[in-house]
Parts: C-alpha cells; structure tokens; sequence
C-alpha cells in the first residue's frame, strides 16, 4: 500500500487523497483476485472434475456432485485470499482475518452439511438401508456439528479458546435437553427401533391415533413419514412408534398371503336335514360327488352299527343343508387358483346370533396386492352367494322398506 501511495504522489496527487485512493485500489485489487479465483475454481476446475465423475464408472462421486458438495467448497478459495492479504491493511487485519476465519468455519459447515447428505444418498442405494435407515443419525452428527461450528465461530470472534465455552455448555445443560428435547426423544427411538426391526422405509403400518395407514416412505431423527392409501402424508413423530401401538404389515407382505376372513349369514329358518331329493342332486355337483358317497356310507355304518331307528330323523346321524354348503366351500377353497393350499384354509361357523348363522371363511390369497386381494375375494364371495340357494338355505339381511311393503 505504501508503494502505490508512493507512486500516486511522486505524479503530484494529494497525500490524502493518495492515501485513500491506495486504499482503495488494493481493496480493488483484491475482490478482482477473489472473482477471478472464483471464476476459475468453478469455470474451469469443477467443469473438468465433473466431467471425471460423470464419465467414471463409480456412482458414489455423482452424489456428491448432485448435493453440489465440490460446489460449495469452491467458496473457500477467496475467503483464503482475503486472508492473507489481510496484513495489507495493519489497522483492521484483526478484524478481517477473523471474519475471513468465520466464514471459512461457515463454508466448512455447509461442505460439512451436503457431505453427511450425500453419504445418506450413497447408504440408501444398498437395500441395508431399508432395513437399517440411517437418516436419524446423519440428523444427529448434523446437529452435533452445528453446534461445535457454532461454537468455534463464537470463540474465533471472541479471541477465546472453543474450550473454554464448551466448558459453560454444563451450566446450560437443563436448557439444552429442554430445546433438544425432541432430537433426544427422536435418537432413542431411532436406536430401538433399528435395534429391534420394528419398522422399515417401504413397511405398510397401520396406527389409527395419527391417522396412519399406508406405507412408510422416510424415517428421520424425528419423525415417520407415512403416505396413506388416499394418497395423503401421515407425519408421526419417532418415539409415537415405540411409546404407541401399531400395526405393521410386514409378516404379510413377506409371507406372500393375504388374509381372507369374511362371513356369511345364514337365516337360521332355512337350515334343514336332507331328503333324499337333496342327496342326489348334491351328487351331481362336482365338489360333493365324493364327499356324498363318503358321508353317506360313514353315516350308514354308524346308524347300522348302533341300531339306530330311522324312523325319526332326530335319531342317529344325518346330512344336513347347511354342512354340505360348509363342505361345498372348503373343497370349492381347495380347488381355487387364487388361495394359498400350504397356509391355513378353513370354514367355519361362528355363534348364532339375532342376524342368524355366521359361516366364516378362513383362507389366504396367493396375490397380496390390495387390488387383485379384492378381486379374489370378491368372486368367491360372489359364487357363494348365488350358489347358497342351491342348498335350500336363505342368507339373512335385515328387513328393508321393500320387505314391509310386501308384508
């Protein structure tokens, strides 16, 4: 500076004058140092190293370039300038060499910031991470780093060592579990829920208190995002998961079977014994043919074996509607493509009731996505219901304004 001043009065300018005038010169100088430092750095250098990394075969470097980490480290080459010519200006290199500092600390985080983000990108190409999610923790380190970079800036600014306020973070350390209260809450669930395998990204959970039901598509240090099957998003925060109930459909969905549990009510009054009739036209449907003949001779060892007197349908044993329908449905189940034969398969009846006889199906589809589960749910149950009057038997519903209306 004092050669430039130099220079400006030996040509006759005012020494005042030429005093500012250096001044401003050398700060001239060197913003157009720092421009064109930049301008090279990100013109030149990051055009070539992203011309490296989209033409090598790693995908692990384009994650870094998406989350624009060498970026962003450019920054850091005209704070450097501005700090070695700090010493140019005598009065205010203090002031200027700590700015420089500041921001460089500042750069630091934000290179700090995309870095843990794009490890998280590169974690979440490995299917670990839907099992294992690491989001919650990046979210830690982040705020861990933050709060030390904090620090740092402070004391640089301060002309104290970091240490010494790091040693007054203990007197604060009530009001820190107060403001980090939901970060805290968030890291202990995080580690028992990826401990314990409780929930993964792509898991369908189903937790009516927050309205939940639908796949999980993000886990992060404090909450679980949930997109419904309406389409809406769910945020419940992360301990919820662990000091709350809920539903996951995991064991389905790996299991490969969806659960079919349905019932059909029969109107007690059409339940009957068989006749005669009834048998030999049972005999022609293609599921009882062989069930028929078997039932009948067992039942005629039986009644013969103990003498039991015909006369009287209430004596010995007999076929009855309602259980060659119920027989009818587990051989009609066992011959269906779309149920699974190596999971349980049942017809059962339930209590009776004042809606009558509720013979419930117990079976799992071989299909367990949503759409293609209805629609085999749905031809089984619409054969069932318009083959039931084909067994003399009625199923119940209420009585509609129709109804009365005959009455």
């Amino acid at each position: 500076m004092e050669f430039i001043r130099n220079q400006l009065v030996e040509y006759g300018m005012d020494p005042v004058v030429s005093k500012y005038l250096a001044i401003f010169l050398i700060i001239l100088f060197i913003v157009l140092i720092s421009i064109i430092a930049n301008i090279i750095t990100k013109k030149i250098v990051m055009r070539l190293l992203t011309h490296i990394i989209i033409n090598n075969k790693f995908k692990w470097d384009d994650m870094l370039l998406e989350r624009k980490v060498f970026q962003k480290l450019s920054h850091i080459v005209p704070a450097i300038i501005i700090y070695l010519f700090a010493s140019t200006f005598p009065t205010y290199q203090y002031l200027i060499g700590k700015g420089a500092i500041a921001y460089l600390i500042i750069v630091g985080l934000m290179v700090m910031n995309s870095l843990l983000n794009a490890i998280n990108d590169i974690y979440q190409t490995f299917d670990i991470s839907k099992v294992k999610p690491i989001k919650g923790y990046i979210q830690v380190v982040k705020i861990i780093v933050f709060i030390l970079g904090g620090v740092i800036i402070i004391g640089n600014l301060l002309g104290e060592s970091p240490f010494i306020l790091l040693s007054g973070v203990g007197a604060l350390s009530a009001v820190l579990m107060l403001i980090f209260k939901d970060s805290i809450l968030g890291l202990v669930a995080g580690v028992q829920l990826t401990a314990n395998d409780m929930v993964r990204v792509g898991d369908w959970i189903e937790m009516p208190k927050y309205g939940a039901d639908g796949d999980v598509i993000d886990i992060s240090l404090h909450t679980v995002k949930v997109q419904n099957w309406d389409m809406t998003i769910t945020m419940i925060p992360s301990y919820a998961l662990i000091s709350d109930s809920f539903k996951n459909w995991r064991g389905m969905q790996t299991a490969g079977g969806r659960r079919i549990m349905r019932s059909l009510l029969i109107d007690t009054n059409s339940i009957t014994f068989c006749s005669e009739e009834m048998i030999e036209n049972y005999k022609k449907i293609h599921y009882l043919h062989d069930y028929i003949t078997n039932k009948e001779n067992e039942i005629a060892a039986y009644n013969t074996e103990r003498n039991v007197n015909k006369e009287n349908r209430v004596n010995g044993r007999a076929l009855t509607n309602v259980g060659v329908f119920r027989a009818y449905i587990s051989h009609y189940l066992q011959q269906h493509p779309g149920i699974r034969q190596d999971m349980i398969l049942m017809v059962r009846q339930l209590a009776p009731s004042e809606n009558g006889l509720p013979i419930e199906i117990y079976a799992f589809t071989n299909d367990i996505r949503w759409a293609v589960y209805e629609s085999i749910q749905s031809d089984i149950f619409d054969h069932l219901l318009a083959i039931a009057p084909e067994f003399g038997l009625q199923l119940f519903q209420s009585p509609s304004g129709r109804d009365f209306k005959k009455i």
